[in-house]
């Protein structure tokens, strides 16, 4: 078996990222930008005022307060060029409005005592008090957006005020998932005979790609059949970037997938790896497709998942972390455990002053997935590591990292 650390490099090895395209900025929310973007201009691209109030020179306010000055013109946004302002003159401006010349400081309109077309001033302003310097927040020419982030909206903000209405992004990964088995049903259909399950792993696995920005489509259930199964994973693999099968990668005489695989033209690289849940895993490749083949038991599937399969569509696309961090956690119960393979326990985990509590859920059977929709986080127990007791550190990953 593979350790856990090499299964995923390897597997990461082998992601190729995909082509960019361009989209127009809002649709580019969730995507993974595939091109700088440099700030054309200085932002702001001049100084202007950061409050209502008014403008004025520093050198106009000489001995003791207070002041009256003159209220001479207006600056207000989007209204060009301000008049220059005179010596010993104020001048009204709001909040976003050019600085006139002349002018070094801006005086909130709170603090001025307004009297027809005078205004007094009772404290001494400071210069560049309330004043947007031009290219404060970034000078032409800087990186505004580097290759290879997610953009969130506030990215998306900043390629607006780039002056960007249309982006180059990776292309959206393809995803295929294949469930099989006899015993699995769609949701919602009949139960008849007694036995038959609703399949519930496609749906997970789904959005969990889709998260990632992929576009996932789910296949026809495959029944336990080797033809079936053979046919079922030949058609799948055409026109997607990822292939997703689910169960039938053991040994039993009703596990067909890893031999429809081979049969196909699947190259495998790896079929098992030492953790728990998760040890029947296949990694392979038919030319540019990526092939995973997950366990059938819910809990293993969508950790197997998202511990190697959102990290895969990640690095297809380019981002530059595609494998979410750990954190430091303390936990509040002892986990008895044989080293030997690494383990992830569903978990609730809190944020304490004292930092992160971990308490493992009871119930971390591979095919339960109410635990999987109780957890919040997975501890993680490294391989060579045994029982853990109550109050020792462990790491975990929270499951709105993971995007499971």
């Amino acid at each position: 078996m593979l350790d856990f650390d090499d299964a995923r490099s390897r597997l990461l090895a082998t992601a190729h990222v995909l082509p960019r395209e361009r989209v127009p900025i809002d649709a580019a929310f969730g995507r993974v930008l595939a091109e700088t973007i440099l700030c054309p201009a200085d932002l702001p691209g001049f100084d202007h005022s950061a409050m209502d109030g008014y403008a004025v020179q520093t050198r106009d306010f000489e001995g003791e307060g207070p002041w009256t000055l003159p209220v001479v013109a207006e600056s207000r946004t989007g209204g060009g060029v301000p008049t220059p302002l005179s010596k010993s003159a104020a001048q009204r401006i709001f909040t976003g409005a050019e600085l006139p010349s002349g002018a070094d400081a801006v005086v909130m309109q709170e603090h001025v005592e307004r009297t027809g077309h005078h205004a007094t001033f009772h404290t001494k302003p400071h210069a560049g008090a309330h004043v947007r310097k031009r290219g404060e927040d970034m000078a032409c020419g800087a990186i505004a957006l580097d290759s290879g982030i997610r953009l969130r909206p506030a990215h998306l903000a900043l390629a607006a005020a780039s002056d960007r209405a249309w982006l180059e992004v990776a292309r959206r990964p393809v995803v295929t998932i294949l469930s099989t088995g006899d015993e699995l049903r769609l949701p919602g259909t009949s139960a008849s005979p007694r036995g038959v399950l609703p399949e519930s792993n496609c749906v997970a696995l789904r959005a969990m790609a889709m998260g990632t920005g992929a576009y996932a489509r789910v296949a026809p259930l495959v029944r336990d059949s080797a033809r079936d199964t053979e046919n079922a994973v030949e058609s799948a693999l055409r026109g997607t970037d990822v292939l997703v099968t689910v169960g039938g990668v053991s040994v039993g005489a009703h596990d067909h997938v890893r031999p429809a695989l081979e049969k196909v033209g699947v190259n495998l690289d790896f079929w098992k790896v030492a953790m728990k849940p998760g040890k029947p895993l296949a990694v392979g490749r038919r030319r540019e497709t990526i092939v995973l083949g997950l366990p059938g038991n819910p809990g293993s599937a969508m950790v197997t998942f998202a511990l190697f399969g959102l990290p895969l569509l990640r690095a297809m696309q380019g981002d530059v972390a595609p494998i979410p961090s750990m954190e430091l956690a303390r936990l509040s119960g002892t986990v008895k455990r044989e080293p030997g393979r690494t383990e992830f326990l569903r978990a609730r985990a809190v944020r304490e002053p004292r930092g992160v509590v971990a308490t493992p859920l009871r119930n971390q059977a591979s095919g339960a997935v109410t635990s999987m929709a109780e957890a919040n986080a997975l501890v993680v127990i490294a391989r060579g590591r045994g029982a853990v007791e109550a109050g020792e550190d462990v790491h975990v990953l929270w499951m709105s990292e993971l995007g499971a």
